[in-house]
């Protein structure tokens, strides 16, 4: 057998050159390869274009209740037209209706033209002819009796998870006979059924008229 190292050094020359053109072919492909991943938009990003504000599903004469840990109906949203979209799980709604429950209390109603609802169910808002009406009550056992209650603004957000209501817009509240206004909006607590007006306040406040013994 030839060991002679020239022959091996030309024999490995020969190799080389014989397998040149698929190394090219390798590299060039390679090459192809990293731009093409790198030109690429990831997935995710790919899927979140496609995924466009558009509705999914629309419900006429719509309703959406949750419970509270007793079992008993914590708040209830109704709806001329409900439309629920994909991309947030938010939901738009023709002339919104909410009813707030709390125990031994009169129901809350909560209402405007148009509503958004967000896609995690915790904040309403509430566009155009907003209002809050708590009707009377007698007194209970264990709750004293309370006037009518009517909050008027051209906006409302309902923080569903702590019972609050409020805005920071001109409101209109109406107490019995009494009215007060305030530009700078207030907050409605609904656990105490109460409301409390921001900045100055202006208005009448009338005593309420005794019931016939």
């Amino acid at each position: 057998m030839d060991l002679n190292p020239q022959h091996i050094k030309l024999s490995i020359g020969r190799t080389l050159l014989r397998l040149m053109p698929l190394i090219l072919m390798g590299s060039l492909t390679l090459a192809t390869f990293w731009l093409v991943q790198k030109n690429t938009p990831p997935e995710s990003s790919m899927l979140e274009r496609v995924r466009l504000h558009e509705p999914d599903y629309i419900i006429h004469d719509g309703a959406l209740s949750a419970l509270n840990e007793l079992g008993s109906t914590k708040y209830r949203i109704l709806g001329n037209k409900v439309t629920h979209y994909d991309d947030d799980a938010s939901i738009d709604i023709e002339t919104p209706r909410m009813r707030l429950f709390q125990p031994d209390k009169a129901p809350v109603t909560v209402k405007s033209n148009t509503g958004h609802l967000d896609g995690d169910l915790t904040v309403l808002e509430l566009f155009d002819n907003a209002s809050i009406f708590r009707p009377a009550q007698a007194a209970t056992a264990t709750e004293p009796a309370t006037l009518r209650m009517l909050a008027s603004s051209s906006y409302f957000k309902v923080l569903i998870n702590d019972d609050i209501i409020e805005t920071d817009r001109p409101i209109t509240l109406e107490q019995g006979i009494s009215i007060m206004n305030s530009t700078e909006g207030g907050i409605f607590n609904n656990i105490q059924q109460s409301m409390t007006l921001s900045g100055q306040v202006k208005g009448r406040i009338e005593r309420a008229p005794r019931t016939a013994q």
